[in-house]
């Protein structure tokens, strides 16, 4: 495999502005490429008959949904970080200056977007503080493992719903009470070709004052070789395809397309994988490798917490 040239990172200098989404579970195709103007309410921009999945990428994912819940088969990596994906929804939502409630008597409501087999759906629902999640993922057979697995734990019923479908197609809630205090993109926005109208489509989902959470892996040499070369190619440890170096992300443009856009209060996390041991923070990491990053939507009193 050869490395990837220093064109690419040049191409990805800043997020770009027209959607081809996807996730390290389903993947999405191009759009029809016709305008849209900013100025455009967003419930005009979309179809209601618009469907992005790509059946050919899709099977990529589908060949691994037998093994999603298997601690040892393909989906380790994320079974290890789950608890990471915790941890960092918990330090933002502590970072606001005035919580309405004390966090462990919060009631939250998750939209997982691209929630594969469901892993961290399955986790956020079993929180004394959830109210309600709601997980989706385009692709029939990876829903259907989620949702058998879910039926082993009759917790769960009521308070998570899996939903088959793409995020253009998830409707918005008319009202701001029926919007998400989290919405996640694990494992995501590394497989989006053109991130930022995908971002913005995601947005009407987050309530104000709600957060939008991801993790994800900047673009540097160090990411190519741990993630591409080691982890897929030699040792096998990530199916081989699942990433493309190209389209990872760095911290600093996340942060400038958030800022821009009137988002508040950006946190990273930088995450290492060590043999053995699992994940841990590693302060600095998220500039050459995995990072969490998270911003909340303006709406509510803003701050100045600093980063992590």
């Amino acid at each position: 495999m050869a490395a990837p040239s220093r064109t690419a990172a040049a191409r990805l200098g800043r997020l770009r502005p027209s959607l081809h989404a996807t996730s390290a579970r389903t993947i999405w195709s191009r759009p029809p490429r016709q305008p849209i103007l900013p100025s455009t309410p967003w419930r005009q921009q979309w179809h209601s008959t618009f469907s992005s999945v790509n059946p050919d990428e899709v099977s990529h994912f589908n060949a691994l949904a037998g093994e999603w819940w298997d601690p040892h088969g393909s989906s380790r990596l994320l079974h290890l970080m789950n608890p990471l994906r915790h941890d960092f929804i918990r330090a933002c939502r502590r970072s606001e200056p005035r919580p309405a409630v004390p966090d462990e008597d919060a009631s939250l409501s998750y939209l997982d977007i691209g929630c594969g087999g469901g892993i961290f759906a399955e986790s956020a629902a079993r929180l004394p503080t959830t109210r309600r999640v709601t997980a989706i993922d385009p692709t029939p057979s990876v829903l259907a493992v989620a949702k058998a697995h879910a039926r082993k734990d009759p917790s769960l019923s009521g308070k998570l719903s899996y939903r088959q479908s793409s995020v253009e197609a998830l409707e918005v809630p008319q009202d701001d009470k029926d919007l998400y205090d989290v919405v996640s993109l694990f494992e995501v926005i590394e497989h989006v070709d053109e991130p930022a109208a995908f971002l913005e489509r995601v947005r009407p989902f987050v309530k104000p004052g709600g957060w939008l959470v991801m993790s994800t892996i900047a673009r540097t040499w160090m990411s190519w070789f741990t993630t591409n070369l080691v982890a897929e190619d030699l040792l096998r440890i990530v199916p081989p395809g699942t990433h493309d170096w190209n389209k990872y992300i760095n911290e600093d443009e996340l942060r400038r397309y958030f800022m821009e856009k009137g988002w508040e209060s950006p946190r990273v996390m930088g995450v290492v994988y060590v043999p053995g041991l699992g994940w841990r923070e590693v302060r600095g990491s998220e500039k050459v490798g995995n990072y969490f990053f998270g911003v909340r939507r303006g709406g509510e009193a803003s701050h100045d917490e600093p980063l992590t």
